[in-house]
């Protein structure tokens, strides 16, 4: 699995499961998906994402986002 694909599956998990959070124990759960929608967002214009970083160093395949 590349890095990209690493990177948008956790986003995806991550956005999931602060929605599920906020109907279910607090809207606060909202925040989250905010910062993590903010991190994609930033991400695209630096191309910095703390993600990518541990990934390769974990050995994952560089995709064409992140190398």
């Amino acid at each position: 699995m590349s890095i990209d694909r690493i990177i948008f599956a956790f986003a995806g998990i991550v956005i999931l499961a602060s929605i599920a959070l906020s109907q279910v124990h607090s809207v606060n759960w909202l925040w989250l998906t905010g910062f993590v929608g903010l991190n994609l967002l930033q991400s695209a214009f630096t191309g910095f994402c703390p993600l990518a970083i541990i990934a390769k160093k974990m050995g994952a395949c560089p995709g064409v986002a992140f190398k």
